[in-house]
């Protein structure tokens, strides 16, 4: 049976982290590529940024809750894998688009489609320039209240895990809960995306196979290249950025590729998919990456998770009230949210 790593380990010499990072990097860049394609076959912003994308953002993270059962790592750096990824995207990497000036829903077109969206509702308006700004606004406003909903799901499953964990330990009945939860979103999820394609008379292009099937691979390859990167990790000596802090450290990791959206859709002008994709994926590493691994292996919490979930909370009405407010974080508040990254760096490393 083919070998993948025995192909780069033993054929090509090519047993090297960066070997193995590079490979993580292109896997996650391949679904990156085919979210592009899937939103140009009828999945829009908000069906695109609350189902598809989280579930190939997040794959590394739940990948790694089954890499770590079989590595025999610790499931409390699996819960830290998770929320250290949540922090990342929303005290980090949003932030950080912000500094560039480029997460306002209400600059270049609204951030509900970019300019070329725009002049596509004016076309569909039969040229009529009212028309089609009226249109453009109000899907603005559309992809705005579906951005709130999913800071309040983020917020809300922040406060009900930091509930459960109260007691300093997430058992199975926890898991279960969890696990119970993000089923229950996902379904309407479902619901509204179908009922989005119902009343608008959409479907989606037979094409999708092809997309699914390329998705696989790619998962495939980050199933081998975390699997090697995890077990060098592990190995890395005492008082390095290894076993010692393996669950920050594979929350960079797995934070890159949804560094390389939110860059790639705030040049595009969608602040919404921005939002959404950063957003949403943290409702993969909670509550389901959480849950999964609580019901795989109970665990003691560690001492600073119970603070940093409410700091996760807090994080997420924040982003809501200055959407609410201004379309976007301003670039000139950027500096509170990542103040909060530091403190839980702080914390979490030390």
């Amino acid at each position: 049976m083919f070998s993948l790593t025995g192909f780069l380990d033993d054929t090509l010499g090519l047993g090297h982290p960066l070997t193995y990072l590079a490979l993580f990097l292109a896997a996650s860049l391949l679904l990156v590529w085919r979210l592009e394609v899937m939103l140009e076959r009828g999945l829009e912003g908000t069906a695109l940024g609350a189902l598809v994308m989280p579930l190939c953002s997040g794959l590394g993270n739940l990948l790694f809750v089954w890499v770590a059962r079989q590595q025999g790592v610790p499931q409390a750096e699996v819960a830290v894998n998770a929320l250290g990824n949540n922090l990342t995207n929303l005290l980090l990497i949003l932030p950080g688009v912000a500094l560039f000036g480029a997460l306002s829903l209400r600059a270049a077109g609204g951030g509900a489609g970019g300019k070329g969206r725009a002049k596509g509702a004016r076309k569909k308006a039969g040229g009529g320039g009212g028309r089609g700004k009226a249109d453009a606004e109000t899907a603005t406003r559309l992809h705005a209240l579906a951005l709130f909903l999913t800071f309040g799901a983020a917020a809300a499953f922040a406060l009900i895990t930091w509930a459960l964990g109260l007691d300093g330990r997430f058992d199975r009945g926890d898991g279960f809960a969890l696990i119970g939860l993000f089923l229950l979103w996902q379904g309407f999820h479902l619901y509204d995306v179908r009922k989005h394609q119902i009343t608008q008379r959409q479907s989606l292009s037979p094409l999708i196979v092809v997309d699914v099937v390329l998705a696989l691979l790619g998962a495939w390859v980050l199933m081998v290249s975390l699997d090697w990167l995890v077990a060098w990790l592990q190995a890395r000596p005492e008082g390095s950025l290894g076993a010692a802090h393996l669950g920050w450290v594979t929350a960079w990791l797995m934070v890159l590729p949804n560094a390389a959206l939110a860059g790639y859709y705030a040049w595009r002008s969608r602040a919404d998919i921005v939002y959404a994709s950063q957003v949403g994926d943290g409702h993969i590493c909670i509550p389901l990456c959480l849950g999964l691994a609580a019901v795989l292996m109970p665990f003691e919490a560690p001492a600073w998770f119970a603070n940093a979930l409410l700091v996760l909370a807090g994080a997420a009405v924040f982003h809501a009230l200055f959407v609410a407010l201004f379309g976007g974080l301003p670039r000139w508040l950027a500096i509170v949210p990542l103040a909060g990254y530091a403190w839980c760096l702080r914390e979490g490393l030390t």
